[in-house]
C-alpha cells in the first residue's frame, strides 16, 4: 500500500489514571499518622540535619534513619511559583502559590500550597503556618494548605517516639494525567484503518521492519516511515500474563489473559486481551484472530483461530 493523503488530524481528551497502593515503613507511617494528629515529624540524618518530609535512608550515606523529631507547624517560604488556574485535584480551587516551606526546626523544605490573595502577597522569607484539614485521615492532604502567619516566633525541635494509636499502615496515591491527544499523521492513518476493521502499519525503508501501531519514524534507523502496510488480521501470542485484579471501570471478569500478539507481517507485537479459551490454556505460539463487536473502533479481544501453534523460531525475535 502506498502513502495516501490524510485528512485533518483528530484530537480527543485523554485521561491516564492509576491508583498506586503502597505499604508504609515505620518512618513514613509515623509521619502520616502524625499529620492526622496535627503533629509534623522529621527525621534526623547522620550529619545532624532534620529532613522534612522524612526519608527512611540517609540521602548522603544510604544509612537507615529512625531518629524522629517533632518540628514546628510554622515555617518560612524559601521559593514559590504562582498558580493562576488550579486544576482538578489540587489543594485549592482558587488561585494559589506553590511554595517550598522550611518548617521551624527543619533543614529541608516541604512542597505545598499557600493560600494567598495574589502573587503580590507572596515572597521568599514570608512566614507561614499549616492550615489543618477539618477531617484528617493520615495523608499529606491533612495539611489543607499553608497560610501567611505574622509571627517571628521560631519553634525548635524535640524528640518524638513516633508512636500513635491506630497508625497508618498504607496509602493509595492516585496518579492522574489529563491532556488532549493528537495522534499525528502515522497514527491517524492507523486509527482510520481500524474503522474499516483493518490493521495498518508502516515499513521502515532501511531495515524493512513494519511498525504497528506506526510511529512515523523508525526508532532504530531514525528515518521516516511512509510506506503503509496492512498486517494480520491473524497473529501469534508471543508472551502473556494472567490478570487477577479487576480494573476500575472495566467490565471483564477475572482472571483473564492480556498478551503481546505479533500480527502476521508485523515487525513487533502489539497487546490485546485473549478470549474464547480458558485462561490456563493460553500459551506462547497460540494462533489467534481478532473479534470485533458492533460499532467498536478496535478489536474487543483475540481468540484462537484453529491453526496449529506457531513454531518458536517464527516469533522469537518479537519477544
Amino acid at each position: 500500500m502506498s502513502a495516501a493523503p490524510v485528512p485533518d488530524t483528530p484530537r480527543a481528551p485523554l485521561v491516564v489514571e492509576f491508583p498506586f497502593t503502597r505499604s508504609l515503613g515505620p518512618v513514613q507511617s509515623a509521619f502520616l499518622t502524625g499529620l492526622r494528629e496535627r503533629t509534623v515529624l522529621g527525621v534526623r540524618a547522620a550529619d545532624g540535619r532534620v529532613l522534612v518530609p522524612p526519608v527512611e535512608y540517609d540521602p548522603e550515606t544510604a544509612a537507615e534513619l529512625r531518629e524522629l523529631v517533632e518540628v514546628g507547624a510554622t515555617g518560612t517560604v524559601t521559593t514559590w511559583a504562582w498558580n493562576p488556574e488550579p486544576r482538578a485535584g489540587q489543594p485549592l480551587t482558587t488561585p494559589f502559590a506553590w511554595v517550598l516551606v522550611r518548617l521551624d526546626g527543619a533543614d529541608t523544605a516541604l512542597l505545598h500550597a499557600l493560600d494567598a490573595p495574589g502573587p503580590d502577597a507572596v515572597r521568599t522569607g514570608l512566614r507561614v503556618r499549616v492550615r489543618w484539614a477539618t477531617e484528617r485521615a493520615g495523608a499529606i492532604t491533612d495539611v489543607a494548605c499553608f497560610e501567611p502567619y505574622e509571627s517571628a516566633d521560631v519553634h525548635g525541635t524535640r524528640p518524638h517516639d513516633g508512636v500513635f494509636d491506630d497508625p497508618v499502615g498504607g496509602i493509595v496515591a492516585p496518579a492522574r494525567l489529563d491532556y488532549t491527544y493528537s495522534p499525528g499523521r502515522a497514527q491517524t492513518g492507523y486509527l482510520q484503518a481500524l474503522t474499516e476493521r483493518k490493521t495498518v502499519g508502516e515499513r521502515c525503508p532501511s531495515c524493512t521492519k513494519v511498525y504497528v501501531p506506526p510511529r512515523g519514524a523508525c526508532p532504530t534507523c531514525g528515518v521516516a516511515t511512509t510506506d503503509r502496510v496492512e498486517v494480520g488480521p491473524r497473529g501469534t501470542v508471543t508472551t502473556f500474563c494472567i490478570v487477577n485484579i479487576k480494573a476500575k471501570n472495566l467490565d471483564i471478569e477475572v482472571p483473564y489473559v492480556y498478551a503481546h500478539i505479533a500480527l502476521d507481517g508485523a515487525g513487533l507485537a502489539l497487546h490485546g486481551r485473549i478470549g474464547g479459551i480458558p485462561y490456563d490454556q493460553v500459551r506462547m505460539g497460540l494462533r489467534v484472530e481478532p473479534v470485533w463487536t458492533e460499532g467498536s473502533r478496535y478489536p474487543d479481544h483475540y481468540r484462537p483461530c484453529g491453526e496449529p501453534d506457531a513454531d518458536y523460531d517464527a516469533y522469537k525475535e518479537l519477544l
